[in-house]
């Protein structure tokens, strides 16, 4: 039985170190996944704030991680610096989709709240009675977006928010993106908002129009969707569920042949 995605070449942009399971899926379906990766981790810039939490854990009511890389800076970083990563047993954690609950897990911890939808919105509205008069820890990528805090601000809550790493764009994705497109891309896919700006800065670098002309984007949800539209790329097809496999998913849907 002929695959589905033969002969397509699908644009995986996620950091090097977390292309696998979404490049290995295209490719078990006969697509060639085409990595050009326009994320890097690196540390933040200072890391004061984030060891001050790392230290003052047990004052917190709620932990929240929005990404398994979250959770792999804290635990670097708590083992840099001596200190056991842990929550007393009236905190809760909460993790934004299943990926980012399972590193917690891995990580030794318990998770109490998983929202229904893997996007950061349904992680408010799952707990929206929970939030007033209690103090909320938020670690994420340095310069993410403010929809939690906010949102958790505006429910009553006292939050506190640190910088656990910082997303940069690789040396070398310029030079990796002409040449992938050379040989003709059908689709790009994209796994956060940060993917989408990410690539556009990429192309400017290497003076490459966008939105790609002629490739459809593949969005993994509504956030996503919403940073391709600022960009004037609309999406072709959006994940649901929102995840790696409704990424995949959506793909063939797409381009099936």
């Amino acid at each position: 039985m002929t695959l589905p995605l033969v002969g397509r070449r699908i644009l995986v942009t996620r950091a090097a170190h977390q292309a696998g399971k979404l490049s290995d899926g295209l490719r078990a379906l006969g697509a060639e996944a085409v990595e050009v990766p326009v994320l890097e981790i690196r540390p933040p810039e200072d890391f004061a704030a984030l060891d001050v939490a790392l230290r003052g854990l047990d004052g917190y009511d709620w932990v929240i991680f929005t990404s398994a890389n979250t959770v792999r800076a804290l635990v670097q970083r708590a083992s840099a610096i001596g200190v056991e990563l842990s929550v007393p047993p009236e905190a809760r954690i909460a993790a934004v989709g299943e990926a980012t609950a399972e590193a917690v897990r891995r990580a030794g911890l318990p998770v109490a709240f998983v929202p229904k939808n893997y996007v950061a919105e349904s992680l408010i509205e799952g707990l929206s009675g929970e939030w007033a008069g209690k103090r909320v820890l938020l670690a994420r990528a340095a310069v993410a977006r403010d929809v939690i805090p906010e949102a958790l601000r505006a429910a009553g809550a006292a939050v506190d928010v640190v910088d656990a790493y910082r997303n940069v764009l690789p040396d070398e994705a310029p030079l990796r993106l002409r040449g992938a497109l050379a040989r003709g891309i059908d689709a790009a896919t994209f796994t956060s908002s940060s993917s989408v700006t990410h690539l556009a800065e990429a192309a400017a670098q290497a003076e490459i129009a966008f939105p790609l002309g002629g490739v459809a984007a593949v969005s993994i949800g509504p956030v996503t969707s919403g940073t391709l539209r600022e960009f004037g790329w609309e999406p072709a097809v959006e994940a649901d569920p929102h995840d790696i496999s409704g990424l995949i998913a959506a793909v063939v849907g797409l381009l099936a042949r």
